[in-house]
This record gives C-alpha cells, sequence and structure tokens, in this order.
C-alpha cells in the first residue's frame, strides 16, 4: 500500500521510488501543530511512559525519545544492552555503511540495492517492493511503512548500531548464545498439539484441491501424515522460473516425542521439519556453479559453490511470496518463513508454533521472548547469528560475476552476533512450554530456516544431495 499524504503545506509533493514521501517530511516539517522537528516531538510513535523502567531501557524494548518512552522497532535491532561499549567517534558508521547493512541483513524486508538520495533534513532510501523507507537524519535512525505499522519510529543511532554494523570497531565481546546443559538437554512434547488434524480447501489456482494434515502421537513418538498440499494462497506455478505444478504427494513422517539433544554443535540435515499444515520445510537448493562459475546448474549440480533460493538475484528459483516453490516431483516447500500460514495463523507478534523439525523440537516463526526465559519480557524479531563473510573464499566465483550472499559459502556463523545459534535456535520459554524447551526458529535473516539439527532426525541424511530441495530446472540467466 502506498501511506497517503498528509494535510501539511509543503512546497510540493516529493516522490521517492514511485511512493509519495510527504508522509515523512510532513512529520518532520509539520511537527504535529508547531515548528518542532520529529527528533523532538515523537508522538508519530507508540508511547508507553509507564514501561520505561531502567529494565525496559537496558534490554532495548523501548527507549527514550525526548521526554518520551516510545517502543522500538522490532526491526533493526536494538542497541545492545550488553554492548554498553560504543565505537570510538572516528570510527561511526555513515548512514550508507546503515542502509547497505540492512540491505544485506533484512533482504525480505530492505531489498537492495537501492542508492541514497537526500530530501532534507533526510538520507533516505527506499523500497518500492516493500514499501518500506529507512532514513536517517542527525545521527538518528528511522523506518516508515508496513514495517513500523505506518508510523515514523525512532530504531537507534548511528553511533548506537555501529557495533552491529562494524563489530570489528568495539572492543565489546559478545555473548555466546548458549547450548542448554543437564536436564534441558531433552524435553517431552507430549500432549502438544497430538491429535491435531486439518482439512483446509484451497482454491488458489495452482492448487485447486484439499489439503489435509493428521498429527497423531502414541508413547514415543509424534506421527504426521499428509499429502503436502499447502492450505494458504500460494503462487503461480508453474511460473517463468519453476516449471513445476504443485501435486498432492504422500507424506508420512515420524518426530521423537521426547526429543533430545545429541549434538551440540549440531547434524546438517537435508528435510528439517514440517509445518502443522504438512508441508516440508526444505531450505537448500541442488543448484551449484563451479569454481570459475562459467558452468552453473540449478539442479543436481555437482560444483562446489550451492546456490541459495533466497536472498540473492543471480539465480531465479521461483519463489512465491511464502518463500515457497515447487520440486520436480510436485513438492510446494519453504525455504523461508511460510507467510501466508502466519497470515492464515493472525498471531500478530506473538511467539507462533508452526512445525516441528526432524529431531521432534519445535519450530516457531519470527518472534521470540525478549529474555529468552521470561514469559512476561516482550516479544521481538529474532534474528539468526550469520553474516556474510567479509572476504570470499579461495577459489569462488567472482563477486562481480555472482555478489556475495548467492551462495550458501558465503555465510558464516559468529556466536553473538544475533540470538539463535548455529541451528537457528535457542534454550527458552514458549507459550506451549512455560517451562522451557529448545526450539527453532524461522527468521527474516539468514538461514531464514535452520540447515542443522540438535537432536536425531529420520527425516533427512546428513549433508545435501545433488537433486536436494530444488525445484528450479531452467537454465541459469548467461553470464559475461
Amino acid at each position: 500500500m502506498l501511506y497517503p499524504t498528509l494535510d501539511c503545506p509543503l512546497p510540493r509533493p516529493l516522490r521517492l521510488g514511485g511512493a509519495c514521501l510527504s508522509v515523512l517530511l510532513c512529520l518532520s516539517a509539520c511537527g504535529g501543530g508547531d515548528s518542532r522537528s520529529v527528533l523532538d516531538q515523537p508522538q508519530a510513535a507508540v508511547v508507553h511512559p509507564a514501561l520505561c523502567s531502567d529494565t525496559a531501557l537496558a534490554d532495548g524494548s523501548y527507549r527514550l525519545l525526548g521526554a518520551e518512552c516510545v517502543r522500538s522497532s522490532p526491526v533493526l535491532d536494538k542497541e545492545q544492552a550488553q554492548s554498553l561499549t560504543r565505537a570510538d567517534p572516528s570510527t561511526i558508521i555513515t548512514a550508507t555503511q546503515l542502509f547497505n547493512w540492512a540491505e544485506q541483513t533484512y533482504p525480505t524486508l530492505f531489498p537492495g540495492p537501492q542508492s541514497d538520495q537526500t530530501i532534507a533534513p533526510y538520507v533516505v532510501r527506499h523500497y518500492a517492493s516493500t514499501q518500506n523507507y529507512i532514513g536517517v537524519t542527525n545521527g538518528n535512525v528511522y523506518v516508515l511503512g508496513p514495517i513500523s505499522g505506518g508510523q515514523l519510529a525512532l530504531v537507534g543511532t548511528l553511533s548506537g548500531l555501529t557495533c552491529q554494523v562494524t563489530p570489528s570497531a568495539c572492543t565489546t565481546t559478545p555473548t555466546t548464545p548458549s547450548t542448554p546443559t543437564g536436564s534441558t538437554t531433552s524435553g517431552n512434547t507430549a500432549g502438544v498439539l497430538c491429535g491435531a488434524s486439518y482439512s483446509v480447501f484451497n482454491n488458489s489456482t495452482s492448487v485447486n484441491a484439499t489439503s489435509t494434515a493428521t498429527w497423531t502421537c502414541d508413547s514415543t513418538q509424534r506421527a504426521l501424515s499428509a499429502n503436502g498440499l499447502p492450505d494458504h494462497a500460494v503462487g503461480t506455478f508453474p511460473n517463468a522460473n519453476n516449471p513445476n505444478a504443485i501435486k498432492a504427494v504422500t507424506v508420512s513422517a515420524k518426530f521423537p516425542l521426547a526429543p533430545s539433544i545429541t549434538n551440540t554443535s549440531g547434524t546438517a540435515a537435508t528435510v528439517v521439519g514440517y509445518v502443522l499444515n504438512g508441508v516440508k520445510m526444505d531450505p537448500d537448493t541442488g543448484g551449484t556453479c563451479n569454481d570459475s562459475g562459467s558452468t552453473c546448474s540449478m539442479v543436481g549440480g555437482t560444483g562446489n559453490w550451492r546456490m541459495e533460493a533466497l536472498g540473492q538475484t543471480s539465480f531465479k528459483f521461483g519463489t512465491d511470496s511464502n518463500n515457497a516453490h515447487v520440486q520436480p516431483t510436485g513438492d510446494y516447500h519453504y525455504h523461508g518463513i511460510p507467510e501466508g500460514y502466519l497470515t492464515k495463523l493472525n498471531k500478530g507478534t506473538a511467539m507462533t508454533l508452526i512445525g516441528w523439525a526432524g529431531d521432534g523440537f519445535p519450530v516457531y516463526a519470527r518472534y521470540g521472548y525478549t529474555t529468552a526465559t521470561d514469559a512476561t519480557s516482550a516479544t521481538k524479531i529474532m534474528k539468526g547469528s550469520y553474516r556474510l563473510k567479509t572476504t570470499p573464499d579461495a577459489s569462488r566465483p567472482a563477486t562481480s560475476l555472482y555478489p556475495m550472499g548467492t551462495f550458501k559459502q558465503d555465510y558464516e556463523y559468529v556466536a553473538g552476533s544475533g540470538d539463535l545459534d548455529e541451528c537457528n535456535g535457542r534454550y527458552g520459554v514458549t507459550p506451549e512450554f512455560p517451562s522451557g524447551i529448545y526450539h527453532y526458529y524461522t527468521t527474516d535473516t539468514y538461514p531464514y530456516i535452520q540447515r542443522c539439527v540438535k537432536g536425531t532426525s529420520a527425516l533427512g541424511g546428513a549433508g545435501v544431495p545433488p537433486t536436494g530441495g530444488t525445484g528450479g530446472m531452467l537454465p541459469p540467466p548467461p553470464r559475461s
């Protein structure tokens, strides 16, 4: 949606990327009826005066804006409470560095690359496909659009975000997400969604059939019987980048009812789990390139460099708005957050159980508690602890051909850089498990869906087979 122009006497409408930016300027220029700028008048933000306790300010869920207490944006990370050491003034990032980082870290919200534009007093980037804006003025960072509920929201400062954008500029040592030990390495999921059964007719043109999924439990296992059809709106399949039609398939899977962590560093898996609607989570692809990048195959590849389905633009896998597409067998499957399924559940920012990993631990989508062991703490968007490598690996195809982020090997796990461990999980309390359990997340950031499991799974073996997970059988675009 486009945000309407406010009734504000600006000299003339200003447009950026085809969307009106008058609302952003109006909040600054009009100041809600007086001459103060938005830096002094935060009425566009959600005000919670009673919640600005020392604890709330320290954990970053709220921040002071002038004399008011406002909720922090859940998207751009809070100024980390543990990073009380700020960057040296000579290393504070620029707006451009911040924007580039946001595009790399949150590609589904800020799909880049975009160019800076100056619309005084802001330096701004606009993302037409998501209708989100990000801007900087006087060292403060703001967002506007669906990302902030259509309100101008302060999300930090350049100095406060420097430690996240350029960790080398700070002396603070990040806290490593802990892997549970002792009695917390196991859990009991009995009684949670045992006996759940779903049967929904999907009238999407590409489905036009009934989606079915039945979950049952015995004394030791959770079992799924489904036809693999999604129960929400989907994109068009076949499409220009995916030649496969969605078909009903036989899904028969079993999961430990009392899962336990057997490998603290995780074991690579192909199919990492199933969403409650019976559709599998299968994040890797079978597409690869050789070292020179001259030979690339999007299915059954034998090259060393494995393509990513999301977060890159070099290869088109025909994914829809649910971060999903179709394999040659007709299997519709997710590579990232199942957006349509989340929309259907309509739980907003609450912690939302969406499925089970192959090792039996639960999978949640996007939101988790700010304090992992405190169900009364606010929820926030969880961020994976992976980042793009600063230097490409040896023998990698040239970045001029395939930018960083094209291949799985372009990412590295950096403990403490996000909220989650190497398998995109953590130990903590959840609505279904108030005493605590290890659990996974699907995230907006890499790896989107975890690429490993901490327990033992019968769904997929170690590594990724040459034909695993792709669905894209069209030849890659030519490269000069």
